[in-house]
């Protein structure tokens, strides 16, 4: 198993990419504490992953967005199961509005759950992998949104954008403790961001691989990035998101598998 002993953080765990991520990562011999800002969305993928790998998973209740909150997930995380070595950064919400018409408390609220949040979380996380001084990976969740413009989430690629070249900073800073930093950049991934359902229509996605994106997708390479095989990257963004970003290719049906 690729991650045994190993401790990880997920945020936004509750659904969709996080939840993948834990069940994966527990299934690769590691133990995972699930943050979301919803409690009981968090226990229920907690409850799924310990029924089938008894006290392998904990969850935590937490806006990522708030010091106080982030610095509670690291402190229970290490108290259950003794340090952290992974951290996923995977909470975010979005909007839909033009940026003329983009409220500021708006801009705010997203700026401060998708980008602040990846600041504070690796604040907190990599004091606790420094001081336990055996290295550790960090990797976030980026977008297709942060790498180009769109006509509407507005505060939404900003934070994306920003996330991906603080990730780059928080590399070359954390490199000195053997704490590797990443992103992955996913399109469009199961239901959208802070949905529950994938819309009955579909989302319309383009891309060169033919069918439409799920969390199991993303989880796996996250696991990669997380393991021993990925120990040569960091500052790194590693695409996963169908070839969308190369080109817009709209696929009526699945293509071959390789």
């Amino acid at each position: 198993m690729r991650l045994e002993n190993q401790v990880a953080i997920v945020t936004g765990a509750g659904r969709n990419i996080g939840e993948s991520v834990g069940h994966h990562f527990v299934g690769e011999g590691a133990k995972v504490a699930l943050v979301d800002v919803r409690l009981e969305a968090a226990q229920a993928v907690a409850d799924a992953i310990n029924a089938e790998h008894p006290g392998c998973a904990i969850a935590v209740q937490a806006d990522v967005s708030s010091s106080e909150d982030v610095q509670h997930m690291v402190s229970a995380t290490v108290e259950a199961f003794g340090g952290v070595d992974i951290l996923v950064n995977n909470a975010a919400i979005t909007d839909h509005t033009p940026a003329l018409d983009l409220p500021e408390d708006e801009w705010d609220r997203i700026i401060d759950v998708t980008l602040k949040s990846v600041f504070l979380t690796c604040k907190y996380t990599g004091r606790q992998m420094r001081d336990q001084g055996r290295g550790g990976k960090i990797i976030n969740i980026a977008s297709t949104s942060g790498h180009r413009g769109r006509a509407d989430a507005t505060a939404y690629s900003a934070a994306k954008g920003g996330v991906l070249n603080l990730t780059r900073s928080l590399a070359i800073q954390f490199a000195q403790f053997g704490v590797r930093v990443n992103s992955l950049t996913p399109n469009r991934i199961g239901s959208p961001v802070g949905q529950e359902e994938l819309p009955s229509e579909g989302r319309g996605v383009s891309n060169l691989v033919g069918r439409q994106g799920m969390p199991p997708d993303i989880a796996k390479a996250v696991v990669f990035l997380a393991s021993d095989e990925a120990d040569f990257i960091a500052a790194a963004d590693l695409l996963v998101d169908g070839g969308s970003l190369a080109g817009s290719v709209a696929f009526s049906s699945p293509r071959p598998s390789q």
